[in-house]
């Protein structure tokens, strides 16, 4: 009999339960900070007081009609009410029928019984051809910048042949913890070899992969490709030789040094691998001594603040100290483009998606052949975004198709998104209680930010509009969000889901109080969100799919799911699909006081909202980037041990035990025997 779970009680927090490590290195406390958005745009709450409070609601054979202001009404999923009977216990959804895994904290990756398990590749390891062996007590700026990079987060595998025996693997590295990758570190004197290592230890890693008995197995190969902190990007799209991204060492504004903070990504349809770079302000120093007050703006909406950095790079390179390159920080913050296939080709940083803290990226063809890309800027009160291209796609995979498909993305519409609610907003208390229909749910609108030298924004360029964004988006008058992370494109039914990760500062004095779409204050667990959109168009239909943490508290919600039968889950941050079109979702901040998991959720039938918990990572660990085929899962296993308090205190010896030290690491998961993941 599993122990009876107490349901935790909703209280404004911190970080959940990441540790104050994990919160410095990453995004430099960005959570202990008021949030950079201080816009007066409305709070959904006001507009809905101001609006007539009827519904107008059609509910017919599992599809939701919403009609709101005379717009045309959009379907949508419906939502069981509080009082719906369960679902019936039969067969698990395919996909989905696996023993779920327990909550725990074992310091170890635990999946479900009849499965393997098998480390693919870990910090350190050989990448690039002539790369040394790993010696965590000697690394070198040399050596990391030939080997696997430190906290891998997106991943995405990309088959070379027809029976997905070949693969390259694409990784992103997120940041850096000094203190954790050197024994020796000194947090106020680190050595320049020190900085060095660091910055090769950002970036992404493409790795060629054969499919085998046991996993994935890294290859030498001639993909095989380390890019960095120092890899030259191009820039490209309406913003490309912008005034605001020329420097000293690029006057033409056209030529980036590197990439970092990459979080999640997305695999476009043509084969190339788009990265968001998100906590790029924390590598900045000295914005307290900027004197104007519109460049102070600026840096302070991106939460670029005073004095020195946290790792101190502005000793070794005049770049992140924003009085000697003030325009450096604008040069980060967009999505960039890699072609896996070509390890000649310079990497892209497109203008046209917008600068803001990217999650993710995630691309949607529209029946008429344009691509739509779905974006989450990952803070709290900021916004959901996607962009519509003019062009339209190109069948093939050769490399002439890869580079008309990638051009896409340099000419289109960039929104931000808007959302209503339907119901009195009396109703949406802070608790997460569902309101009187049954449902978190209502309507919205795509605002038009820009299209190319075209802005839809007063008092704002459309250069203005591309390189400050979330400036942009404010004056737009977006709907503030708990923290978007990734968002993606369900290829079955075409709904379009978002994590919503947290937000503690939720209904807290001087900040947005709770709407429909974010119902909770202080909101620790987060919630996922459900889109039907029409795409290439301006209106959309929404609903909660779930309203995350114990299942035993009243103030969760599991798409009208028997509670009694689901996991717990918490922080919600990465998502995926399987072919079934299950959402599976990996979690960031456990506040539930089980180590991150991955879990698979069906969203239609009547096991809607059934989340199952398919495995944990280690102690200190996030689970990103998860991958879902037919027969294997891979994820990967962020900052192991990161609540110690640096190396020479280790809370785990993941992956290689003993008393070795924690590495970041890829982990693969397959059916014992062989067989379909979850059949």
């Amino acid at each position: 009999m599993s122990p009876r779970r107490v349901p935790l009680p909703l209280v404004p927090h911190h970080t959940a339960s990441r540790s104050a490590t994990t919160c410095r290195y990453r995004c430099g406390n960005a959570c202990a900070h008021e949030a950079p958005n201080t816009s007066d745009n409305e709070y959904f709450g006001d507009v809905v007081r101001r609006a007539m409070s009827r519904r107008g609601v059609l509910r017919a054979g599992g599809v939701l009609a919403l009609s709101v202001g005379g717009a045309a009404a959009l379907s949508g999923p419906a939502a069981a009410g509080p009082g719906a009977a369960p679902a019936a216990r039969g067969r698990a959804v395919p996909g989905t029928d696996f023993a779920p895994v327990a909550p725990n904290t074992r310091d170890g990756v635990v999946v479900p019984e009849g499965y393997d398990q098998a480390v693919v590749i870990r910090w350190g390891d050989p990448v690039v051809a002539g790369a040394p062996p790993f010696d965590f007590h000697h690394q070198t700026a040399a050596a990391q910048q030939a080997q696997f990079g430190y906290n891998n987060d997106f991943a995405g595998l990309l088959p070379l042949d027809p029976s997905g025996t070949e693969n390259l693997l694409v990784v992103n590295h997120e940041y850096t913890t000094e203190t954790h990758m050197f024994p020796d570190y000194d947090e106020n004197n680190p050595t320049e070899e020190q900085v060095r290592t660091a910055w090769a230890a950002h970036g992404m890693s493409v790795v060629f992969v054969r499919r085998g008995p046991r996993g994935l197995t890294p290859e030498p190969s001639r993909y095989n490709r380390r890019i960095t902190l120092d890899t030259e990007f191009e820039v490209r799209g309406p913003a490309a030789g912008s005034r605001y991204l020329r420097t000293s060492t690029d006057p033409t504004g056209t030529r980036v040094r590197g990439t970092q903070n990459n979080c999640s990504g997305g695999v476009t349809p043509w084969g190339t691998v788009l990265s968001g770079e998100e906590n790029f302000h924390q590598t900045f120093a000295h914005a307290d001594k900027v004197t104007d007050p519109v460049a102070k703006q600026r840096l302070d909406r991106y939460g670029v603040k005073g004095g020195e950095s946290e790792r101190k790079w502005e000793r070794f390179d005049r770049r992140w100290d924003v009085t000697a390159e003030p325009n450096e920080p604008n040069r980060f913050g967009w999505i960039v483009e890699i072609d896996p296939h070509d390890p000649s080709a310079r990497p892209v940083k497109h203008t046209a998606l917008g600068r803001f803290k990217h999650e993710s990226a995630t691309v949607k063809v529209a029946e008429d052949g344009r691509v739509v890309v779905y974006m989450g800027d990952d803070e709290r009160f900021d916004y959901i975004y996607k962009f519509v291209s003019r062009g339209r796609i190109k069948p093939g995979a050769g490399a002439h198709t890869r580079r008309h498909n990638s051009a896409l993305l340099d000419d289109g519409t960039l929104y931000v998104a808007k959302f209503t609610g339907n119901s009195p907003a009396a109703e949406i208390d802070g608790s997460g209680r569902l309101p009187a229909d049954g449902a978190f749910d209502g309507t919205g609108e795509w605002l038009p930010l820009a299209d190319g030298t075209t802005s839809f924004v007063p008092g704002f360029t459309a250069e203005e509009v591309y390189v400050f964004t979330r400036l942009a988006a404010d004056r737009a008058g977006a709907t503030k969000m708990d923290r978007p992370e990734d968002i993606e494109p369900n290829p079955v039914n075409g709904r379009i889901y978002c994590a919503l990760t947290n937000n503690s500062n939720r209904g807290s004095t001087g900040n947005a109080g709770p709407d429909e779409v974010n119902p909770r204050s202080g909101n620790k667990h987060g919630h996922v969100l459900e889109v039907d959109d029409d795409t290439t168009g301006t209106r959309f239909t929404w609903n909660l799919l779930l309203v995350c943490g114990d299942p035993n508290d009243p103030g969760t919600y599991f798409g009208g799911f028997d509670k009694s039968q689901v996991s717990p889950i918490s922080c919600p941050d990465n998502v995926a699909f399987d072919r079934h079109g299950n959402l599976w979702i990996a979690t960031d901040g456990n506040a539930l006081g089980s180590n991150d998991g991955l879990f698979a959720v069906p969203v239609d039938g009547p096991e809607r909202g059934r989340a199952k918990q398919f495995l944990t990572v280690p102690v200190g660990a996030e689970t990103c980037g998860p991958v879902i085929t037919d027969t294997l899962v891979t994820v990967c296993v962020q900052h192991p041990g990161e609540n110690a308090p640096d190396a020479q205190h280790p809370t785990s010896h993941w992956p290689d035990g003993g008393n070795s030290q924690p590495r970041p690491s890829v982990v693969a998961v397959w059916r014992r025997g062989g067989g379909e993941i979850g059949r």
